[in-house]
């Protein structure tokens, strides 16, 4: 299950953070810290996320 979180996570992970750095930059925040903020909540939030979606792909087989 392990490596099938590591596959989801480099998708999961990049889209969130991609997100939040897209609103981010949507909202008037154009310097380097909230672009920078946005991208670190984007993966940190997706660690919890992609274990979720894996378990529940892993004990649907």
């Amino acid at each position: 299950m392990l490596r099938l979180a590591g596959i989801l996570y480099s998708l999961i992970g990049t889209t969130l953070a991609g997100s939040l750095v897209v609103v981010a930059l949507v909202t008037g925040y154009d310097t380097l810290v909230p672009i920078v903020t946005g991208a670190f909540v984007g993966a940190v939030v997706a660690l919890p996320v992609t274990w979720l979606v894996a378990r529940s792909i892993y004990s649907a087989n």
